[in-house]
């Protein structure tokens, strides 16, 4: 009989931590003294109660381990029940959001997509401000956990060839992601810390760049303004596009080099390729703006690199509203955003990893129209790749692609225009944030799309950072019945 007790156990444990974490905003709003502290409090307590009465009346479960179906629910259940508690502030506080735009915000934080209904940023408290940030810098640093622990060991996605990557530790999953997640977030705080001091070098001050820099390293791309990181252009966009870089690699060779491996991240083919995408595409970008557009090489430069290097890696500020650069730009910029980062990364999308194993299965296809009797497998970082993990990638991709079609036809349906319905469906499945198109392209929002839509889109959030499979399996009947 399936028990329901130790994935319960851990959900309520995530949820009084979440509620503890408003601790921090309450904070802020007292110093900031706008009266919105209790905002904070109230959501809280009520968070850390509900969170603690679950995992009290839940503590006797087993604990053996958790079998495939717990996993499976677990994963899907963290980021189901996270937004919905961390959308709380925001239905209390300033914002007096309503039940779809608060979780849509939240959900949209905790996924790290980015998008936002919110109008007037500038003049919100600093206290929402910062919980938009956490929510998405805590989003961050539990999507590389489950990258690393729970999609290899679920077979999602073609994840299984990272299965004895990570780490020598294959015990039970629970203890494997609080190892992997205390060695992950070592690095990750390092890093945000070295972002917030960056950006304070180049201007921003230090509210401004703490929750930046959240947001940066998470590749979230909640800003503090309207304008995006319009507000900070120069220096600080360089500053943003390496670290948004950074942290779309791989954090395993992070902790490789910390552990002596100096090269690792440089032999990681991702990496390599990944690097060589950015490259080619802000070469042809740069291009095109001095030659069409009145852009100085150094301002062509300094846009391309933060606008591709903002889409590519999921985390969706923009520092110009790029929908005024051409048809043929504008396109790029859609494909630029269904490429994504690296495998156990901040990053979302595709992935690069899955485009290469795409590549190396068409190339083994055309040697075998070639040469019918050779024997040719495909090969991923040296090694062979089994036909699971092809037929896991090439699953992945037909989801994505009919989730894509089925959702933009159901915004169609609810009355949006078809580049807002398109862009919408693929800026949610790919958890990038900003769309195409004047209602929610990068000089846009979410807030006038009707409540259906947003529904959507939250859902549609949800189904993209975790790799499509790993939700959809659940509503199959099989999967209840084993």
């Amino acid at each position: 009989m399936f028990d329901i007790r130790p994935v319960a156990y851990v959900l309520g444990l995530l949820v009084t931590t979440l509620g503890a974490c408003m601790l921090v905003p309450l904070l802020v709003d007292i110093a900031e003294a706008r009266g919105e502290w209790h905002v904070f409090l109230e959501s809280a307590l009520l968070t850390m109660l509900i969170g603690g009465l679950i995992a009290l009346a839940c503590a006797n479960a087993g604990r053996q381990g958790l079998t495939l179906q717990q996993t499976f629910l677990l994963t899907v259940g963290a980021w189901v029940v996270l937004p919905v508690f961390g959308g709380i502030p925001f239905m209390l506080g300033a914002t007096e959001a309503r039940l779809v735009d608060a979780v849509f915000e939240a959900m949209s934080g905790v996924t790290t997509t980015g998008s936002t209904v919110f109008i007037g940023l500038d003049d919100l408290p600093k206290g929402i401000l910062l919980w938009r940030g956490m929510l998405q810098w805590l989003g961050g640093v539990g999507i590389i956990v489950v990258a690393m622990v729970f999609l290899p060991e679920l077979r999602v996605g073609g994840m299984q060839i990272f299965r004895s990557e990570a780490f020598e530790t294959m015990g039970k999953i629970l203890p494997r992601a609080t190892e992997i997640a205390s060695s992950i977030s070592t690095i990750y705080v390092g890093m945000t810390l070295a972002c917030t001091a960056a950006y304070m070098v180049c201007g921003m001050d230090a509210f401004d760049a703490t929750v930046h820099a959240l947001t940066t390293l998470s590749t979230g791309g909640f800003a503090n303004y309207d304008a995006s990181f319009g507000t900070f252009s120069g220096p600080a966009e360089y500053v943003a596009a390496f670290f948004m870089v950074a942290a779309a690699l791989p954090f395993v060779r992070y902790v490789q080099m910390l552990n002596g491996n100096q090269r690792a991240l440089w032999r990681d083919s991702q990496v390599r390729a990944f690097f060589a995408t950015i490259f080619t595409l802000v070469l042809v970008m740069s291009v095109t703006l001095v030659i069409k557009f009145p852009h100085h090489p150094e301002q062509a430069i300094r846009e391309s690199l933060f606008n591709i290097t903002s889409i590519i890696s999921g985390t969706g500020y923009a520092s110009v509203d790029y929908m005024g650069w051409g048809a043929f730009l504008i396109t790029l910029f859609f494909f630029i955003g269904l490429i994504g980062g690296c495998a156990g990364s901040t990053a979302c999308s595709v992935k690069i990893f899955r485009y290469q194993l795409l590549f190396a299965s068409i190339r083994v296809q055309l040697k075998r129209i070639r040469a019918p009797h050779g024997v040719f497998t495909p090969r991923f970082e040296g090694r062979p790749v089994s036909d699971e993990v092809l037929s896991s990638v090439m699953a992945y991709f037909v989801f994505f692609v009919v989730s894509l079609g089925v959702l933009s036809v159901a915004l169609g349906f609810t009355g949006l225009d078809f580049v807002t319905s398109v862009s919408g469906a693929a800026t949610a499945l790919a958890n990038v944030g900003p769309g195409l198109g004047d209602i929610i392209g990068p000089a846009g929002n979410f807030a006038t799309l009707n409540d259906t839509a947003k529904w959507l889109l939250v859902f549609a959030m949800l189904v993209g950072r975790l790799e499509i499979m790993a939700v959809f399996v659940l509503f199959t009947a099989r999967f209840w019945r084993d």
